[in-house]
């Protein structure tokens, strides 16, 4: 009964994060992020705005629900990488991977939502801070697979030119879609800069951190 209990207190913290993410992004897309308070957020689902901050303690995250698996994801795919195989290799692959969905981790969005995203101070100052945590997070994963001495600036530089090709490639996407390309439109033409971009690397990463 106690499980069950629990499984049950789960999806309503689910279900009530789902909730105010969902109010949220209305309110802002019809008033603008920087207009909106969390008060009023709290109000407009119903919730208390004690609930809105235990699920989002920032206000940008309302918005970037998605920040974790930005800032943990290429760590990830690195620290699950198959036997074998690099990095660069595991990164790609899962880069393309997500280019085929036509993922929202890769930026992939409405022209409203990108506009309000590039159109709000607050939220291009979290996306710097999150591309700066995600390479963090990389670097940590590279340094581990390496065994890198602890002054050792080589997982940190290699994960640097590595975010760079991420956050270069989220700015087109973002580019493109205000431009007013549908994603798959987005996916196809950015296939090739992405190809041309992971080739780049491979000269001196291909052979870094193979499992």
């Amino acid at each position: 009964m106690a499980e069950g209990t629990q499984s049950l207190r789960e999806l309503n913290k689910l279900r009530t994060r789902e909730l105010i993410s969902h109010v949220a992004t209305r309110l802002f897309l019809e008033r603008g992020f920087d207009k909106v308070t969390i008060a009023e957020v709290a109000a407009a689902a119903g919730v208390a705005k004690m609930t809105v901050t235990n699920h989002f303690p920032r206000k940008e995250d309302l918005v970037l629900d998605l920040h974790e698996e930005l800032v943990t994801g290429p760590a990830r795919v690195v620290a699950e990488r198959a036997t074998g195989e690099s990095a660069l290799d595991a990164l790609r692959r899962h880069f393309f991977q997500a280019l085929g969905r036509c993922d929202p981790v890769l930026g992939f969005s409405g022209p409203d939502f990108v506009a309000m995203l590039v159109g709000s101070p607050a939220l291009t100052a979290r996306f710097r801070e999150i591309h700066e945590q995600r390479e963090g997070a990389l670097a940590v994963v590279l340094a581990a697979e390496t065994h890198a001495a602890e002054d050792d600036l080589t997982p940190r530089l290699v994960a640097g030119q590595i975010i760079t090709v991420y956050r270069v490639l989220l700015d087109e996407v973002f580019r493109r879609t205000l431009a007013g390309q549908d994603n798959e439109s987005i996916a196809e033409r950015l296939a090739e800069p992405a190809r041309r971009s992971f080739d780049l690397l491979r000269p001196s990463l291909g052979d870094y951190a193979v499992r």
